[in-house]
Parts: C-alpha cells; sequence; structure tokens
C-alpha cells in the first residue's frame, strides 16, 4: 500500500524522504510527494509516477528544511494525477495519510459549507481540512490532530507538520501502520521500518488510537483519550544492507535464492532430535492447552491463504484434527462459528494485513486462542495474538512473495509435528525420522536452483502463450493455485489453479493446443490419477509441462517439457514444487518485458480493504 516517511532533525529533510520512500517503492504505487517546512513556510512537491520524476521536480525547483514529510500513493479515491498525490494541506497544515476515510463524503460536505474549499479528489483532504480548522479555533498541531481523528471514520496512519510549529512532526494510526525511530540529532516516522533502517534500527510501533508528537530530541506518545503512554521499543534483526539487490537483476530472483536460508532460519532453534519435538517457545500455548484444542482454523490472504490450505492438508494428516480455512475478506463478514479454546492461526507477511487482522480479532473476541505466522517482528498482529511464530526470512521487498511463502510453510511444518507430538499421535522416533526429513529441505532447494537453466529452457519455450492451467492433487492442490497466482502478478498472463480431478467439471473445456497445462506428479498415492488427468490433457493437443519426482519415467514419455524434484515424502514436496514454479514465473516475466518487482495495480502489503 501507499508509504510514508516523516523527519524531523539537523540534516536537510529532502535527501532522507527520498531515500526512505525509495525503499518503500516495493510497496506499489502511482504518485509521491514531499513537503518541507522552512523558515516558516511549507513547500510542496508532488509528482505522477515513478519516484525519478518527483525527483526531476525537486531538481527543477529545489527545496530545503530539516522538517518535512514524503508520501508514495496508491490510488483509493480519485485517479492518479498530481492533484491526487499527497501531501495535501490546508491553513498552514499539511499531511500525508494512509488508509480510507469512511465517512469523507458527509466531512466534505460539511466542511465546503464551513467555507473550505478542497483542490483534489481524495479522501485524505478532509482530513487536513479537519486539522485546520481545529487549529484556526486555537487548537495546536496534537490536538488538532487528535481532535480530527475523533471525527473520522475508518482507518488511517497519519503524519503532518504545521508552519506555526517548526521542529514538530505529528503522527497519529489507526488500522493501518506506523513506525517511530530515533538516532542521534533526530526522529523519523514511517509506514514501514524499511524506510528508516539506514538511520535505526530500534524503534517505536505505534498501537491502535496512538497520536505521537515528534522533535529531533524527544517522542511523547498519547492514547486515543489523551493520556500519556509507553511503548515497546524493538530492535530490528536485519538490516538496510539486506534489502539491496546484491548483484541479482531483481529484488525477486535474489529473494527466490535466499529461500534456502530463510528456511533454515525459520527452523533454527525449533527442534530437538532426541525428542523428535519442534520446540516453540513463543507460541503462547502450554502443551496441555495444544492437547486439549478442539477445532484448528487457518486464516490469511492471498499467497498467505495458499499456505494456510497447505497447512490444512499437512495438519490433517499428521495431527488427525479437522482443520477450516479460511480468506480473510470473506471471514470477517460472516457470523463464523468459532468458539472458545479454539486454536486460530493466521498468516501473514507483514502482520499488517487488513482483512486478516480483523479476523483474529473477531476470533479472541469469542474466546479462541490466536496464534500467528509472521515475518515482521512487532507487527501489530504480532502484539495482538497470543502467541507468534515468527518466520525469520528478513525483508521481502519483491511484491510476489516468494521466500515468505516457503518459510510458512516451514512453519506450518514446525506447528504440524508440535501439535502431533503434544497430542499423542507422533512418538518420539517417528518424530525424529520426520525431522530428519524436513531439516533436509534446504539443501534439496539448493539442487533445484542450481538447475534454474533448465526452468529458463521451458519458459522461452511457452512465454508467448496467453493462458496456463496449473494442475496439482492432495497437499499440491494449493501449490498449483500458488503458480497460477504468481504466473499471473508478474507476467500478466491469465492463469488458473485447479485440482486435478475437478478438470473434467468444467477446465477441459478450455484446453486445446494454445494453453499450457502444468501438471504437478509427485510420485505419491494420487500418482496414477494424475497421470490418467494428464493423458486427457494430451488428447486435447495441449502442451504440458510435468513437475515430476526423480526416476519417474511415465510423464517423461508424455509431456512436452519435463522438471523433476528430489524425490522426498509427500509432505514435503510442497516447498520444492513451489520454488521450480517461482522461477518458471520468473523467467516468463522476464521475457515478457514486465516490471517483475513492482507489478502493476499491486501492493505488498493490503492494509486497507
Amino acid at each position: 500500500m501507499c508509504g510514508i516517511v516523516g523527519y524531523v532533525g539537523d540534516q536537510e529533510a529532502v535527501p532522507i524522504l527520498l531515500d526512505g520512500l525509495r525503499r518503500l517503492e516495493y510497496r506499489g504505487y502511482d504518485s509521491a510527494g514531499v513537503a518541507v517546512l522552512h523558515e516558516g513556510t511549507i513547500e510542496v512537491r508532488r509528482s505522477v509516477g515513478k519516484l525519478i520524476n518527483l525527483e526531476k521536480a525537486l531538481a527543477d525547483r529545489a527545496i530545503h528544511g530539516r522538517t518535512g514529510i514524503g508520501h508514495t500513493r496508491w490510488a483509493t479515491h480519485g485517479k492518479p494525477s498530481e492533484q491526487n498525490a499527497h501531501p495535501h494541506r490546508s491553513d498552514g497544515c499539511v499531511l500525508v495519510h494512509n488508509g480510507i476515510i469512511e465517512n469523507y463524503v458527509a466531512l466534505k460536505q460539511e466542511l465546503q459549507r464551513d467555507g473550505h474549499h478542497f483542490q483534489s479528489e481524495t479522501d485524505t483532504e478532509v482530513v487536513a481540512h479537519l486539522i485546520g480548522r481545529h487549529m484556526k479555533r486555537g487548537a495546536n498541531l496534537v490536538e488538532a490532530m487528535r481532535a480530527a481523528t475523533r471525527e473520522i471514520r475508518g482507518s488511517y496512519a497519519i503524519a503532518a507538520l504545521c508552519e506555526r510549529e517548526p521542529q514538530t512532526l505529528v503522527a497519529a494510526r489507526s488500522g493501518c501502520p506506523l513506525v517511530i525511530g530515533q538516532c542521534a540529532g533526530a526522529t523519523l516516522v514511517a509506514s514501514d521500518v524499511m524506510a528508516m533502517l539506514a538511520h535505526t534500527r530500534d524503534v517505536t510501533y505505534l498501537e491502535e488510537g496512538d497520536v505521537a508528537l515528534m522533535t529531533p530530541s524527544q517522542v511523547s506518545i498519547t492514547d486515543a483519550a489523551g493520556a500519556p503512554v509507553r511503548r515497546t521499543v524493538t530492535r530490528v534483526s536485519w538490516d538496510a544492507a539486506a534489502a539491496e539487490k546484491a548483484g541479482y537483476a531483481h529484488f525477486m530472483l535474489k529473494e527466490i535464492y535466499e529461500q534456502p536460508q530463510a528456511i533454515r532460519d525459520t527452523m533454527r532453534g525449533r527442534y530437538t532430535f532426541d525428542t523428535g519435538e519442534a520446540d516453540l517457545p513463543d507460541i503462547g500455548l502450554t502443551d496441555e492447552q495444544f492437547a486439549q484444542i478442539g477445532r484448528i482454523w487457518i486464516v490469511a490472504c492471498g499467497t498467505s491463504w495458499h499456505a494456510g490450505l497447505v497447512g490444512k492438508y499437512l495438519i490433517e494428516e499428521m495431527v488427525r484434527t479437522p482443520v477450516l480455512v479460511d480468506i480473510g475478506s470473506e471471514f470477517r463478514y460472516r457470523n463464523p462459528l468459532v468458539e472458545k479454546d479454539d486454536l486460530f492461526v493466521t498468516i501473514s507477511q507483514s502482520g499488517e494485513t487488513a482483512d486478516t487482522l480483523a479476523a483474529a480479532r473477531e476470533a479472541k473476541q469469542r474466546g479462541a486462542r490466536v496464534v500467528s505466522i509472521v515475518n515482521v517482528v512487532g507487527s501489530t498482529l504480532a502484539r495482538e495474538s497470543d502467541g507468534v511464530l515468527y518466520t525469520h526470512c528478513g525483508p521481502e521487498i519483491g511484491v510476489a512473495s516468494t521466500k515468505a511463502f516457503t518459510a510458512q510453510l516451514a512453519a506450518l511444518y514446525l506447528l504440524a509435528l508440535h501439535l502431533a507430538r503434544v497430542r499423542g499421535v507422533l512418538n518420539a522416533n517417528d518424530g525424529r525420522v520426520w525431522l530428519e526429513r524436513f531439516v533436509a529441505l534446504p539443501s534439496l532447494v539448493e539442487q533445484i536452483l542450481k538447475r534454474d537453466g533448465e526452468i529458463q529452457a521451458i519458459a522461452k519455450r511457452y512465454y508467448e502463450k496467453r493462458n496456463f492451467l496449473y494442475l496439482g492433487r492432495g497437499i499440491n492442490y494449493p501449490i498449483a493455485l500458488e503458480g497460477a497466482l504468481k504466473l499471473k502478478e508478474i507476467s500478466y498472463i491469465h492463469a488458473e489453479g485447479y485440482a486435478a480431478g475437478e478438470m473434467k467439471h468444467g477446465p477441459i473445456a478450455l484446453i486445446d493446443q494454445d494453453m499450457p497445462v502444468v501438471v504437478l506428479a509427485p510420485r505419491d498415492r494420487l500418482y496414477e490419477k494424475t497421470v490418467s488427468n494428464l493423458m486427457e490433457v494430451k488428447a486435447r493437443n495441449a502442451p504440458v509441462i510435468a513437475l515430476v519426482s526423480e526416476g519417474e519415467r511415465d510423464l517423461g514419455n508424455v509431456a512436452d517439457a519435463v522438471f523433476t524434484i528430489p524425490e522426498v515424502p509427500a509432505l514435503l514436496t510442497p516447498i520444492l514444487f513451489t520454488v521450480a514454479l517461482q522461477l518458471l514465473a520468473y523467467h516468463i516475466a522476464v521475457l515478457r518485458g514486465t516490471d517483475l518487482d513492482q507489478p502493476r495495480n499491486l501492493a505488498k502489503s493490503v492494509t486497507v480493504e
């Protein structure tokens, strides 16, 4: 989603703001702008498109000052235009905003009756006018911010400055992430720690309803009622260098190649061979509580939802307990039958996904125990959960998730093993055998990555096709969905993932010589059924790309292109298939010349509905 950066300190603000915005480009945006306060006057520069356009505008008309705010906008209300780009101003106040103001129409009409004139189509400008109105009535900036937030309904992260209050920034947060960092002689505020890691790794996440007053040397935070509060300082374990491309052509490719280490880091310190057990100290539940769990829910969005579907197959097979999987955006708008002592697992790379957060809050209200699989330490979802299973895969910059997904799968494997052991389904010896296979996965992923050239050759044969079908069975059905999603996200090719057994219930009507079909066919108990599906595809002259286990012969004689993965137990195949499908999507997108790291219309974190 949109990105916010604010700076108040002893250096020129513009270079710091631009660097911060550049580090937030991965979130997706269509326009950008900055505002800087200097000698009692605020100057604003805005532009449509990439940051380079804003840099040109600043080169043509430079602005100076040591207090400023910047923003990258992803259009919601109002088309992408310079007029609608942030920052927005009113009565000497300038602000940037992430989120959606749901009652902005009524507020705008009220303000217009009060004599306010609007310059944009955005909901954000309403907030600027509200703050300006309160300041005209005698409030200072922090008082005006608090008063304005009581009038608006919706989600927001806001950073503001005022001509009357030099060397001061004010920020407020509800529903959208906002984080503050301090270093020698300066304070920064941003929507993502990535924007400030070049300056500090000690950060403070604002909570719901918080309003923060910032100067170069001090931060004071109050809650929604205006009472002073103390918020925990979190040490970010990775630094700005982790977000650089390190010689790779794209962030996405770098992150694909980082997966062996990401999986190892997620595993590290979380298993014991002697007992055949997964050790999850931050999970928030005792072994006795785990043993008493009735039902298990998994709720997530997008790629994380696909991880949740894998988790369903995995947990039901290993733990023999039913698992319900929901899409976060659907779960929050029905009356779910969540009960006291249910285990409610949420999955989110950022820990800020609005629909997943809403689902977790609903589940907690109904008495469920919420455990979250999250990458970003200190994120809202992590803070509000009863327990957390961090994935420790470092910053993921590419919008299309890669290493975060496989790290989520690794976390689900650990959770499934822990549940199976504490519930007595798996004994210590079986747990040790399972762990030996599990901890070998990163090395097997490295083997696949070394054969990247084979997948690149397949991509060259099919990159001009306009439609793809992905088929999988059992635990690899979600991987078919994920493979299709990756192709759609970065190449703009229409692709669909299907359970292979459902092919004859509709998709077969689309199959012809112009639709490549990607088939996931491990040597498991469903193998022969998958072969049968493939033969039906070939009978309709479709090109077949088969991903199979090593040593497989039958499909190799039928498929048009074959890629083999190392032989592993069926439950461990998803990670290996995933890496191959990520590379396939990547190389097709490269050949088509798309913007892989920032695909059109997509944002990294969906922090609003």
